[in-house]
């Protein structure tokens, strides 16, 4: 199946608009090549037949979501995501589903998953993780506005398009309430000292990761990494931070991430102070665009 090219992409998107609100089938797809697999089912590329627009279809087995009574995570999930608008936000279009399986219609993030830039990469010069955080900045001011804390932002839950844009994806531990919530949950590095002792939080999880993300972009690996879990929480909770002299980081960007990977939440830096640190002003493309 061929991507089509960025004038037809814009046309077909105008096109898809009218359509995005119908009753699907799988009928109305024709099935591409398969883009991942996950524990409860597999993405493929696909194009609506109509618009020709080319989305990503994610196919769910219900008996998997039965089996680890799922269903009210993913049904939250869906109308978080689905009612989300924004250039950094990775939309849902809509479901549709049979006797066995659910299909999510996403957008399509044509350079896939960030961690396997990442990997490849070792870590990002300071351009490249200064525009990711800001654009990431500005999608979690966004979903915080709509009262909706993601809980697991980390590479693997971190798409690119086409162009190099930043977008979340996976709203799975995301919760939309404007009261502080109990249930642990995310990926072991992410987690903020709160999580981890098990103890009420907010919106400022997501800021905390926004710093556990900055210093992995730039050092390659999350800065509380232990050998044993019990470690890892226990470094977590001491916050215990140290730079390593190489790779060569800016002062800036340490400041930032240190300001961010606070112990008392309310204490963490705003994400409207983030945008306006210094180190973006240096070196973040504000566009969002990130082709090196």
């Amino acid at each position: 199946m061929e991507i089509e090219s960025e004038k037809m992409r814009s046309e077909t998107e105008k096109q898809w608009s009218r359509y995005s609100k119908r009753n699907w089938s799988l009928q109305d797809f024709e099935i591409g090549k398969p883009l991942g697999k996950g524990k409860f089912g597999r993405v493929y590329l696909a194009r609506e037949i109509k618009s020709k627009y080319i989305v990503a279809l994610k196919i769910i087995f219900k008996e998997q979501m039965e089996k680890h009574s799922m269903h009210n995570q993913l049904k939250r999930e869906m109308e978080i995501q689905t009612s989300l608008r924004h250039p950094n936000v990775l939309r849902l279009y809509g479901w549709f589903h049979d006797s066995q399986r659910i299909f999510l219609i996403l957008e399509y993030a044509h350079r896939g998953e960030l961690y396997g830039e990442l990997r490849k990469n070792g870590h990002f010069s300071e351009n490249q993780a200064a525009t990711y955080i800001l654009s990431l900045t500005q999608a979690l001011a966004y979903c915080h506005q709509k009262h909706v804390i993601h809980r697991d932002i980390k590479p693997e839950n971190l798409l690119l398009d086409h162009q190099g844009r930043l977008k979340i994806a996976d709203f799975g531990w995301s919760v939309q309430s404007s009261s502080k919530r109990h249930t642990m949950c995310g990926t072991l590095d992410y987690l903020a000292p709160e999580m981890v002792e098990n103890k009420a939080h907010d919106y400022a999880v997501d800021n905390w990761t926004l710093g556990i993300l900055c210093y992995e972009f730039l050092y390659g690996a999350p800065p509380f990494e232990a050998a044993t879990q019990r470690d890892t929480f226990r470094r977590i909770v001491q916050v215990d931070l140290c730079f390593p002299p190489t790779p060569n980081v800016s002062q800036e960007a340490k400041n930032l991430i240190s300001r961010l990977l606070v112990r008392e939440s309310s204490k963490r830096l705003s994400l409207r102070n983030i945008m306006e640190h210094p180190w973006i002003i240096r070196f973040a493309n504000s566009s969002g665009i990130c082709n090196n």
